[in-house]
């Protein structure tokens, strides 16, 4: 199974994420804001991350373009999971090197397949 790290400043939505990965067989790492995330994904490194927009200080949209542009972490693919439900919001987060992106709440499927295609299996 994989390494998910989760990027989310919400004790809440965490504890969500984490039962879903976890009954999947997932191994589940976690982050609370975009700016740890830059560091805790060189050294945990993640087959995956879920990230969310919202939080404060580097919000998940500039985290994900700093992952995403870095040699060293650019082909750890980034699933942004977001309570914000425009498609100008999509269309940013994929501008900023996400794979995927899905709306709060997510439905446990949707997210374990997600995480399957994206990781070729």
């Amino acid at each position: 199974m994989a390494r998910v790290l989760i990027v989310d400043d919400s004790p809440t939505d965490v504890q969500n994420l984490r039962a879903i990965l976890q009954k999947a067989g997932h191994t589940v790492i976690e982050a609370s804001s975009g700016h740890d995330v830059l560091d805790r994904v060189k050294l945990e490194r993640p087959d995956i991350v879920i990230m969310d927009v919202v939080m404060p200080g580097v919000n998940g949209f500039q985290a994900t373009r700093t992952l995403s542009k870095d040699a060293a972490t650019g082909h750890i693919p980034i699933i942004v999971v977001s309570s914000k439900s425009q498609e100008t919001d999509r269309v940013w987060a994929l501008r900023q090197g996400a794979k995927e992106y899905m709306v709060k709440p997510v439905k446990e499927p949707d997210l374990l397949g997600k995480i399957t295609a994206l990781l070729g299996g």
